[in-house]
């Protein structure tokens, strides 16, 4: 192990969140549809309009944040700097401006330092939810932030 990083585990039953944008909704809520028997073995949340269209059209239990632009992709990020939240599905248009397109970037970022999971797009949300370890626990290195940052600041360990 090296030194400054610290062992996670992304547990059994993950918890996943469903995002997408105004255009990529339908085909979010198709797409869970379709991988309902995966995901109903998991905790799911998602923002806002998205959980609502996910739960009505599947009967799936989704977790509702607010919404997108309104600061739940900020929530859900959040969530996933508390250890939370363990795998992104975020049907995202590349074609489309977004007005709250520096809040999905954050998003992203945040997820990449967690080095948690992060489908952007069908393909790759199918290639992880019939991964293996979409039913089993998942131990990942993460750089350890805290003692990353005492040492920056001259406390010593």
């Amino acid at each position: 192990m090296d030194e400054g990083f610290v062992t996670l585990t992304i547990p059994r039953k993950k918890r996943v969140a469903l995002i997408a944008h105004d255009s990529k909704k339908q085909a979010l809520v198709d797409w869970c549809a379709q991988h309902e028997t995966v995901l109903q073995r998991h905790g799911l949340c998602g923002t806002g309009t998205t959980a609502r269209l996910i739960s009505e059209a599947t009967g799936l239990m989704v977790k509702g944040f607010l919404s997108g632009p309104l600061g739940g992709d900020q929530q859900i990020g959040a969530k996933i700097a508390e250890g939370l939240i363990d795998l992104v599905i975020f049907f995202c248009d590349p074609l489309t401006a977004q007005p709250h397109d520096p809040d999905v970037k954050a998003l992203l970022r945040i997820g990449q330092v967690y080095d948690i999971p992060i489908a952007t797009n069908r393909a790759t949300a199918d290639f992880l939810v019939a991964s293996p370890w979409m039913e089993l626990p998942y131990d990942h290195q993460v750089q350890d932030f805290q003692q990353a940052h005492l040492r920056s600041v001259g406390v010593k360990d």
